[in-house]
């Protein structure tokens, strides 16, 4: 329920935390809004990551409208394999760029199992040697981040509402 007006669109804030053995490790508020189409876009995050309970940087912080900051893409209401589109861009911030490799992957998280997600990797020209594939569950969102050459997985664990 919480809304922020970024550039003229009223965006939804949602928060977004990431831990690691327990610590957390990572605070964002990212911002979206979707269209009539029904793609959802995507107007920034205020990103935090912390060790030992304190804010040790804010790297990836970005909000469209400010410092020729644009809104991208999050997720296409009708995706389809090989659709490519830039998810944000703040230049030398924010420049992430998505493409669609699957519609119809199986994914089990400890948040549960999911059919018929969207597979997508993620590159960005700031760092070319990531990449990252993530899942996004129909109704759900993004529920797997996935390092193809680690193995490494960030996982949906809960969804909780104030």
């Amino acid at each position: 329920e919480d809304t922020r007006l970024i550039a003229g669109v009223r965006c939804v804030e949602v928060r977004d935390t990431v831990t690691s053995d327990g610590e957390l490790i990572e605070d964002t508020l990212d911002w979206f809004a979707q269209d009539r189409e029904g793609n959802v876009w995507y107007f920034g995050e205020n990103a935090k990551q912390l060790a030992g309970g304190l804010i040790v940087g804010v790297e990836g912080s970005w909000t469209a409208g400010v410092d020729g900051a644009r809104p991208g893409i999050a997720m296409r209401a009708h995706p389809g394999v090989g659709d490519f589109y830039r998810q944000e861009f703040a230049l030398g911030t924010a420049e992430d760029i998505g493409s669609v490799l699957s519609l119809t992957e199986a994914v089990t998280v400890p948040y549960g199992s999911f059919d018929a997600c969207v597979e997508t990797e993620d590159t960005t020209p700031l760092s070319p040697e990531s990449v990252e594939h993530k899942f996004y569950a129909p109704g759900i969102g993004a529920v797997l981040e996935l390092d193809p050459e680690t193995g490494e997985r960030l996982e949906l664990v809960r969804i909780t509402t104030d």
